[in-house]
C-alpha cells in the first residue's frame, strides 16, 4: 500500500497564482506565504488551499529497546492488572493495524531519532538489528538524535547503511546537522546521509514538509561527533528551511524534531509557518490515563503524563501547532489526526497516546499480595473489553493489547539467538581482583584472594571507584562522578572479563545522568548518603564513592561535621583544589540516586528543576563496558584518586591509609 499518492500536481501554486493575478495589485504576491498575501481595496484575495487530513504514527528514543520494556500496571474496574509493554515485534503490529485504519487516507510513520544505544543489542550489533526491525516498519522519515552520534560519524554511517538495505529506503533528516565532505557521512556532498527535509505527498496532490531538527549542546557536548561536523541552532535553522519550503509552494510543514518536550513548545512560539511538532528526546509521555491508576513506573498518578496528547499551542503567526512525544523505549505509540483548513491552517487535531501491552494478563491477589495469571476465560474477557476501546482511538489515551508481529520476531530472533554467545565474549582484562565494600572499614569479599585487607583500609570500594572513573571517562561534559556503592553488586576477581561479569556486576537498567550542582550541594549530597546509613535506617549501599572528587571521612562525627578538606580534580591537568562552595560544577552519576533515592535528597531537589538535568540515557552498564573495552587491562585506581583521603569509624578509629 503507497501511503501517499505519487501525483506531483501542484493545485496551491495555481490557486495562488490565479489569486495574484485576479488582485491586480502592485503589490507582488510572494507564492502561498500567508503573510504575504496581495489585497485590494474592496475585497481580500487570501488563497484558498485544498482541505486536507493527515494521519501520524510515530515513536522516539527506543535506545535499542528492542524486547518489551518491562510489565504494564494499570486498573480497570476496581482491578489491578499487569502485561509485558512494549517491544519492537508489538510496536510494528500497532504501526500495521493503525495504516489499516488510516492509510486509506495520508499516513505517515515517523521516528523522532535516538534509536540506538541503550542494550546489550547495540553492544553486540552496532545498530544492525535496530535498523533491521525499523525496516519491518519502513519509516517515512527518521530525525536524528544525539546518541546516533555516540560512535562517532563512522558508527552512524554503520546504522544508516544497514537501514538502506531494504527497499524502504527512510529518508534520514537533520537539517541542522552538516558533515563535512570527506567524512564518513558525507563521502562525496554534505547530503550523501543527511538530508535537511522530505516532501511527501497526499492522494490529494498537496505536498507536506517534514523537516528534520537535532539537539545541538547535547549532542556536541555529551556524545561524539566529529569535530568538522557543524550543528546549527536550531530555531534559525528551522524558520531558514520553513521559509524554503514555503518558497516552494508547500504550505503544511511538520518539524520532526530530537529536541525536548519543553524545547518545541518554545521552539513552536517562536516560528512562522509551522503547523505540527513531532518531538523526542526528553522521554516524555504525554496523555491522560487517569482512569488506569497509578500506573507509573514509579506509581505517579496518571503515569507521569507531562501534558496532553496532542498538546496545542500557537505558533509567531498565532495560528494552531499540533506538538506530540510518545514516551520511550517502544512503551508507546502516538497517533495524531490533522485538520487542515481552505486558508492552509491547521484547523482542529486530536489522537491518542497508545501504550501497547501483550494479551496475556495477571491479576493482583489481595490475599497472597502476589500478581498472579488469569485463567484462559477471565484473560478473554480482559482482552475483549481492552479491545472495545479501540473504537476510541483519536478520542482518548488507551491501553491496548497486541499480539507480537510474527515477520518481526524473526527477524529480531536471529539477533536474540545470538546474545547467549556474545555475553561470553571477552572485553579486557583485570590484573588484580576489585573488593567488594560497602563502607570503609566494613567488607564483603575478605575470603576473596587480594581482599584480605579491604575491611581494614580507608579506600573502601575498589569497585565502586573504578564504575565510578568509567562513568567519568564516558561523560564528557562532568566534572567529576559520584556513584552508590550499592549499585555495584558483585567482585570484578582477576582474570578475565566478559560482557557478562559486566553484566553481573551493574546489573540494573540505570542511565547515567548529568546535573548542574554547587559546591556547597556536593558537600550536602555527601552527608546526605552517609547519614542515610548512619542513623535513617537505610541501606549501607547508599555510601558514596566518587572519581574527580575526594574527601576526608569522620562517622564520628554528627551529620554536616563528617565530611571535610573535599577536593575536585581539574580534567585537563589532573592537579587537584579544595572544592569552591559557590561554583556550579557538573556531576555525572546514575538516575537512580539522581533523582533522590537512597538518600540522596539533594540530588533529588536538584533534579526536581529539569533546567539542571541532563539524562544521557547512556546504560551505566554499557558505560563500563566501554571504558574496559579502551583501557584493555583494568586495576586498581591510584591510592590518591581515592574518595576517601583519610577514614574515622564511628568508633573513632582510623583506618589504614
Amino acid at each position: 500500500m503507497k501511503i501517499f499518492a505519487s501525483s506531483h500536481s501542484n493545485k496551491k501554486l495555481l490557486m495562488t497564482a490565479i489569486a495574484c493575478v485576479l488582485a491586480s495589485t502592485l503589490t507582488a504576491c510572494k507564492n502561498d506565504n500567508k503573510k504575504n498575501q496581495t489585497t485590494t481595496p474592496s475585497q481580500p484575495s487570501t488563497p484558498t488551499f485544498q482541505p486536507v487530513n493527515l494521519s501520524i504514527a510515530h515513536i522516539n528514543d527506543h535506545h535499542s529497546h528492542l524486547e518489551p520494556d518491562g510489565e504494564q500496571t494499570f486498573v480497570l474496574n476496581g482491578t489491578t492488572y499487569r502485561s509485558a509493554r512494549g517491544g519492537f515485534s508489538r510496536v510494528k503490529t500497532v504501526f500495521d493495524e493503525l495504516q489499516s485504519l488510516y492509510g486509506s487516507g495520508n499516513f505517515l510513520k515517523l521516528h523522532a531519532g535516538d534509536a540506538i544505544t541503550g542494550t546489550s543489542y547495540f553492544s553486540f550489533y552496532k545498530g544492525e538489528a535496530d535498523a533491521d526491525m525499523m525496516n519491518t516498519i519502513c519509516f517515512d522519515a527518521f530525525s536524528l538524535g544525539n546518541h546516533e552520534f555516540d560512535e562517532s560519524d563512522d558508527g552512524l554511517k554503520h546504522f544508516l547503511d544497514r537501514l538502506k538495505t531494504t527497499n524502504c529506503q527512510t529518508p534520514v533528516l537533520g537539517a541542522n546537522v552538516k558533515p563535512k565532505v570527506g567524512t564518513p557521512l558525507a563521502p562525496e556532498k554534505v547530503d550523501d546521509y543527511i538530508n535537511p527535509y522530505v516532501i511527501k505527498t497526499t492522494k490529494e496532490g498537496v505536498k507536506v514538509g517534514i523537516i528534520g531538527l537535532d539537539i545541538v549542546g547535547k549532542t556536541m557536548n555529551s556524545s561524539r561527533p566529529l569535530p568538522s561536523t557543524e550543528f546549527l541552532d536550531e530555531t534559525t535553522t528551522a524558520q531558514n528551511y520553513i521559509n524554503e519550503l514555503k518558497n516552494k509552494g508547500i504550505e503544511h510543514i511538520i518539524l520532526l524534531t530530537h529536541y525536548t518536550y519543553e524545547n518545541d513548545k518554545k521552539l513552536a512560539s517562536q516560528l512562522t509557518g509551522v503547523d505540527v511538532i513531532i518531538g523526542g528526546d526528553s522521554h516524555t509521555l504525554l496523555g491522560d490515563f487517569t482512569r488506569y491508576g497509578k500506573g507509573g513506573q514509579g506509581g505517579e498518578d496518571n503515569f507521569g503524563s507531562q501534558g496532553a496528547y496532542p498538546t496545542i499551542v500557537k505558533n509567531k503567526d498565532g495560528n494552531t501547532v499540533c506538538i506530540g512525544q510518545s514516551w520511550e523505549y517502544t512503551k508507546a505509540v502516538g497517533i495524531m489526526n490533522i485538520n487542515f483548513d481552505d486558508k492552509g491552517n491547521v484547523k482542529d487535531c486530536g489522537g491518542s497516546q497508545i501504550i501497547p501491552v501483550a494479551t496475556n494478563f495477571t491479576k493482583y491477589n489481595e490475599t497472597t499480595t502476589k500478581f498472579e495469571p488469569l485463567n484462559s476465560n477471565d484473560n478473554q474477557q480482559l482482552v475483549d473489553q481492552l479491545n472495545n476501546e479501540k473504537n476510541n482511538l483519536l478520542k482518548q489515551d488507551l491501553i491496548l493489547p497486541f499480539v507480537e508481529n510474527v515477520s518481526a520476531n524473526e527477524v529480531l530472533k536471529v539477533y536474540r539467538d545470538k546474545l547467549s554467545e556474545n555475553m561470553a565474549k571477552g572485553i579486557g582484562q583485570s590484573s588484580e581482583t576489585l573488593c567488594l565494600v560497602r563502607v570503609p572499614g566494613t567488607t564483603r569479599s575478605g575470603d576473596k584472594a587480594g581482599c584480605e585487607d579491604s575491611g581494614s583500609s580507608a579506600r573502601g570500594s575498589d569497585g565502586a571507584q573504578v564504575v565510578a572513573k568509567a562513568f567519568l571517562d564516558g561523560a564528557l561534559r562532568a566534572d567529576f562522578a559520584i556513584q552508590n556503592a550499592g549499585g555495584v553488586r558483585e567482585t570484578l576477581e582477576k582474570g578475565d572479563i566478559t560482557y557478562q561479569t559486566a553484566y553481573t556486576i551493574l546489573p540494573f537498567s540505570n542511565t547515567l545522568v548529568n546535573l548542574d550542582i554547587t559546591g556547597q550541594q556536593v558537600i550536602d549530597t555527601l552527608e546526605d548518603a552517609i547519614d542515610n546509613h548512619l542513623t535513617k535506617g537505610g541501606s549501607s549501599g547508599s555510601h558514596p564513592y566518587a572519581d574527580g572528587l575526594r574527601w576526608d571521612l569522620d562517622l564520628s562525627q554528627a551529620k554536616g561535621k563528617r565530611v571535610k578538606a573535599v577536593e575536585v580534580r581539574d580534567r585537563k591537568t589532573g592537579q587537584w583544589s579544595a572544592i569552591d562552595v559557590n561554583k556550579t560544577y557538573v556531576v555525572v552519576t546514575n538516575d537512580f540516586i539522581a533523582e533522590g533515592r537512597d538518600g540522596y535528597d539533594t540530588f533529588g531537589k536538584i533534579f526536581a528543576d529539569k533546567s539542571k538535568v541532563e539524562d544521557t540515557k547512556l546504560l551505566y552498564t554499557q558505560s563500563f563496558i566501554d571504558y574496559i573495552s579502551k583501557v584493555k587491562t583494568i586495576s586498581r585506581p591510584n591510592r590518591d584518586d581515592y574518595s576517601h583521603k583519610t577514614m574515622i569509624t564511628q568508633e573513632g578509629k582510623l583506618l589504614n591509609p
